[in-house]
């Protein structure tokens, strides 16, 4: 009898490399991390979370051999969604409350990824966007770094913040018909192919798709605004496409934990051309709404993450120092109070100890949120059953036995985490700077 053989699919690969991964139990070697930062990118960018107008090809095949996230909760403006990344820290310990005040802290104040690598013989760069961060990266632990001033710099002819990038403190010309999300890619492979014998923690920072929406490289002259946008998102999902090229190039892959992620949701341009289902996301960056934190995040480890599996558990901001620290076999700097909890468990296609609630804070405005609920600053309970395209308030003298007990179990974590004992924002209470007067415009203050 003829042998019959079928053609083998992503999924059946990325299942087998699993299996194999799951066997080969000797993975005494650290991982590489590789964590990528998208700008302003909600759920309603990303083909495999449903968006209807945007196709990620290479971000879907990533989501297809390794897991999404579907409750990953960023806070609502860059600089304290990014302070919260690198120290696991909530803002109102780290005083990053607002995007000018995420600027003051210290490195003897405060720890972040690569020195809590370091001891684990780790090197790290960071590329990109270190936006309102404080001094360079090196002062935090990085060996190299790439950094620009501002937020969505991408070619030269964009204003006189964009005609100059710095690279390990030497400032570099941004040349003509240089682009920029080119040259950070191409910095991310140089530093991989030099440091491919040892473990690596790459901490990459996208322009894309911050404001302005200007033409990519591969955009037509023509290009109405709605496509420029759907072009930075596709440009961006090539890029990630040439990345995970490069890692199998250079045998890297089943090494390497990549970690993609939105930094906060979509602004209000992109907002109001984008839906899931035909539907539009509840709120925007800089809200304190649904839209304003919910973010999509996929983690890919061949041979360790089970492919093309979804994971419901809610993730805060904070998580990602303890999980990065537990791959890695590093402690977590002592007598320092650490926010995040380890969701290694999940990547690895296990069930963990989910947490309970994720905390969101921006200026004096903070919420908890766990699957079903969200309680505010104020008090006011809002029922996420139709989340994330509506969040419904509930009275304050409901007597719903589900929302008494959400309101009390919320409070209870609200009064243990004292938002208000913490460092006060004394901006302009919108979280974008630090003086009273509020200023206009989706780009002010570069977030």
């Amino acid at each position: 009898m003829k042998k019959i053989t079928m053609p083998m699919t992503l999924a059946m690969l990325a299942l087998l490399a699993w299996a194999r991964g799951a066997v080969e139990t000797s993975k005494a070697e650290k991982p590489n991390i590789i964590f990528i930062l998208a700008d302003d990118l909600g759920i309603d960018c990303l083909s495999c979370f449903g968006s209807d107008q945007h196709k990620t090809p290479q971000l879907d095949a990533l989501a297809e051999g390794g897991m999404k996230f579907t409750h990953t909760y960023a806070l609502p403006l860059c600089g304290p969604s990014r302070a919260t990344i690198l120290t696991g820290r909530y803002v109102f310990r780290t005083g990053a409350t607002n995007q000018d005040k995420t600027g003051q802290f210290t490195p003897e104040q405060e720890t972040m990824m690569p020195k809590i690598l370091k001891p684990e013989g780790y090197v790290s760069a960071m590329i990109g966007k270190w936006g309102q961060l404080p001094l360079t990266p090196s002062d935090f632990g990085f060996d190299e770094y790439l950094t620009y001033k501002g937020s969505g710099i991408y070619w030269n002819s964009q204003a006189s913040k964009a005609k100059q990038y710095t690279v390990d403190g030497k400032q570099v010309e941004l040349k003509d018909k240089e682009y920029m999300p080119d040259l950070m890619h191409q910095r991310v492979v140089d530093f991989i192919t030099r440091n491919r014998e040892k473990p690596f923690y790459i901490y990459y920072s996208l322009s894309s798709i911050h404001n302005p929406i200007l033409p990519t490289p591969d955009s037509k002259p023509d290009a109405s605004a709605k496509e420029l946008f759907d072009d930075n998102i596709v440009y961006m999902d090539k890029l990630v496409g040439k990345l995970e090229e490069e890692l199998k190039r250079l045998q890297l892959r089943e090494k390497t934990l990549v970690l993609f992620v939105g930094d906060n949701g979509t602004a209000k341009g992109g907002a109001e051309i984008s839906t899931v289902g035909g539907k539009k996301i509840y709120g925007v960056k800089g809200s304190m709404k649904e839209g304003g934190s919910l973010v999509p995040m996929i983690a890919s480890w061949p041979g360790t993450t089970p492919p093309g599996k979804s994971c419901a558990d809610l993730i805060d901001f904070s998580d990602f120092v303890p999980t990065f620290a537990a791959a890695a076999g590093a402690r977590l700097p002592a007598n320092v109070a650490i926010d995040g909890q380890s969701f290694l468990p999940q990547i690895k296609g296990e069930k963990g100890t989910p947490r309970e609630w994720a905390f969101v804070q921006l200026a004096r405005m903070w919420y908890v949120r766990d699957s079903n609920w969200k309680l505010n600053e104020k008090g006011e309970l809002y029922d996420m059953s139709g989340a994330p395209f509506e969040e419904k308030p509930v009275p304050a003298d409901s007597q719903d036995p589900a929302a008494v007990a959400a309101r009390s179990k919320l409070k209870a974590a609200l009064d243990k985490l004292n938002p208000a004992g913490g460092i006060l924002d004394d901006g302009d209470g919108t979280g974008r700077h630090a003086g009273k007067k509020d200023k206009k415009g989706d780009d002010a203050g570069g977030d």
